[in-house]
């Protein structure tokens, strides 16, 4: 490869024509250098390290126990590390909720070396946010400055500063890759900025910088098969970011606003059917009666194509476009209908609780013993990050070994036992006690049933 690399360049060197060599040749070391230095320099002490310490119970299985030998095998504690970034000067610190997820002590270790314990204020693993608080003891800390995350551009030059396998304060550059990336199963909001910038493990929770030397993202995930970096990273953008921090410094949570429809992506069928131009935004399917979505004017196959004036093409940025979005406003969209553009004015109002949740775990002899399930309510559908949804009965936890979790996993929906429909949590109670010979349950859109003998 090395080889290959110089006959590259040797054979660009060989194609270069007379004018190109006439341009005058630097004459001193300044006129070489083109540096990130004055970046780093700025940006680098508010990157801090994070160490984690996590108690975990080990359970010991033994074949043939004796009588009275405890099965319990003891604790074990595990050690991670992962970055942060320091956002305020009073020692507010956000990093990813991965990080930190379970941690029983947190280590905070700044640039200069000096070490602090952390306190989680809050967590968000809905997008994979934690926000920590050091004691500064009246210190004012260096800080770093967000950028607004839609000022960017693909191609931008950017910058990762983290501790990537323990390497304090390491600095990786790169270009946007990419922006309003879906990359499923990371977060809930599934929109990042992509970067080829090198990020590794250790990386998360660091800063992914822009060349003014302001935060546009936290590096949080990267595309490998080998657990290196391939030059595929994924970045939280920094109006989430922002969000959080607004939100959470005083231990709130992201609200997304509920817009009382139901909507579906559209697909080249749609798009056809619909006389659309290209396949992209979100039809609208159902407007719930008494919803903002009335409220504003959406009708049924309208297609909400941008919201203020991002553009909105699927599922992910709209989630996105939401969560950055706050309880109270009134934020135009527009939506295609019948072929012409019109713009609805949104009130965005907080999802209800309604119905209430009755929130219970089913025991028992029947399939679904070791699910937890609550009554759907659009809070609800919010807090299990579903775009997608129906009234009726959601599972919210499953536990781990049951009978349940054989088939079944969070945010899924019990839609019918024995062909016949659920719409509560206490319908359904009476229909097991009835006796369970199917079961269909909805699943991204999707209903499949489950026969039991």
């Amino acid at each position: 490869m090395r080889l290959g690399g110089w006959m590259a360049f040797l054979a660009l060197g060989i194609g270069l024509s007379g004018p190109a060599f006439a341009q005058s040749l630097p004459t001193s070391r300044s006129d070489l250098a083109y540096s990130f230095a004055p970046v780093v320099k700025k940006v680098s002490p508010t990157v801090v390290n994070i160490y984690t310490t996590t108690t975990a119970r080990v359970q010991r299985r033994l074949p043939f126990p004796f009588p009275g030998m405890p099965q319990d095998g003891g604790q074990r504690v595990q050690n991670s590390l992962g970055s942060g970034v320091l956002v305020k000067a009073d020692g507010l610190i956000v990093t990813n909720a991965h990080v930190v997820k379970g941690a029983d002590e947190i280590r905070v270790v700044l640039g200069d070396r000096r070490e602090f314990d952390a306190k989680l204020v809050t967590q968000d693993e809905r997008y994979d946010l934690a926000l920590l608080r050091i004691d500064t003891q009246g210190d004012k800390f260096p800080f770093i400055e967000l950028r607004d995350s839609d000022s960017i551009e693909v191609g931008d030059v950017v910058l990762a500063i983290g501790n990537p396998f323990g390497l304090n304060q390491t600095v990786t550059s790169g270009i946007i890759s990419a922006l309003a990336r879906s990359a499923g199963g990371v977060n809930d909001s599934s929109f990042f900025i992509q970067t080829d910038a090198a990020i590794n493990p250790g990386n998360s929770g660091g800063a992914l910088v822009s060349l003014d030397g302001r935060m546009i993202g936290i590096n949080t995930a990267i595309y490998s098969q080998t657990g290196g970096s391939v030059g595929i990273g994924f970045a939280t953008p920094s109006n989430i970011v922002a969000r959080m921090i607004s939100t959470g410094e005083n231990g709130g949570r992201i609200v997304r606003p509920w817009l009382g429809i139901s909507m579906q992506r559209v697909t080249p069928d749609l798009a056809a059917g619909l006389n659309l131009p290209r396949p992209a935004g979100l039809v609208v399917k159902e407007v719930y009666a008494g919803g903002p979505g009335e409220k504003a004017g959406f009708k049924r196959n309208d297609v909400i194509v941008a919201m203020r004036d991002w553009p909105i093409d699927d599922e992910a940025s709209l989630r996105f476009r939401l969560a950055t979005a706050a309880v109270g406003e009134t934020v135009p969209v527009k939506v295609l209908r019948a072929g012409k553009e019109v713009v609805l004015d949104v009130p965005l109002t907080a999802p209800p609780e309604k119905p209430a949740r009755d929130r219970s775990v089913l025991q028992g002899r029947h399939p679904l013993s070791g699910a937890t399930v609550v009554n759907m309510s659009p809070a609800v559908a919010d807090e299990l990050g579903l775009v997608e949804w129906r009234w009726g009965v959601a599972v919210v936890e499953v536990q781990p070994g049951s009978y349940a979790a054989r088939f079944l996993r969070p945010g899924d929906m019990v839609s019918g036992i024995n062909g016949q429909d659920v719409k509560s949590v206490a319908d359904l109670k009476q229909r097991i006690a009835a006796g369970v010979s199917s079961l269909s349950i909805g699943r991204e859109g999707l209903v499949s049933t489950i026969q039991f003998r």
